[in-house]
């Protein structure tokens, strides 16, 4: 049996420290281009917190950005649901980060929230965009529960005629 391999807590440290660095760029680019983040709403966090929901996602488990996962998890990327691979380092890390929708999340949240600070119009349109869709995610899956539950109900109603 072999030794389990230690996590990656030196590529974590990486990763944490890129994170941590582009938020404090972003603040200082934001401060030095006059840019006031408290001029954000709540309807701003909303829609924020829709577009993360739908981006991490899509990066996390949609086929169409599996050419991102591909080079970090075991296999051939295809629908989401793959393991990062196990090589102790910062492919790992990295496949840890972008095969989960929570942890990725963070990211998209933190890029797009810099992103409108940074750069208003696109942010918003970006944001804006992102929440739609992630909006209509829930919309379409309500929809989709409510058409069975209704069909169900119908089959049960034709079966005690």
């Amino acid at each position: 049996m072999e030794p389990e391999q230690p996590p990656p807590y030196g590529a974590y440290a990486a990763i944490m420290a890129a994170f941590c660095g582009g938020l404090l760029g972003a603040g200082a680019l934001a401060r030095a281009l006059g840019r006031d983040p408290e001029e954000h709403t709540t309807l701003d966090l909303v829609t924020l917190a829709l577009a993360t929901y739908k981006a991490a996602r899509t990066l996390s488990r949609d086929e169409v950005t599996s050419f991102l996962r591909e080079p970090f998890v075991e296999g051939h990327a295809h629908e989401g649901g793959e393991e990062p691979v196990e090589n102790g380092g910062m492919r790992q890390a990295i496949g840890e980060l972008v095969t989960c929708s929570r942890c990725v999340g963070t990211w998209v949240a933190a890029g797009m929230g810099a992103t409108q600070i940074v750069a208003p119009r696109f942010g918003r349109l970006l944001t804006w965009t992102l929440g739609a869709a992630g909006l209509n995610d829930f919309l379409q899956a309500g929809f989709a529960a409510l058409t069975s539950k209704s069909n169900e109900i119908e089959k049960r109603a034709a079966v005690l005629q």
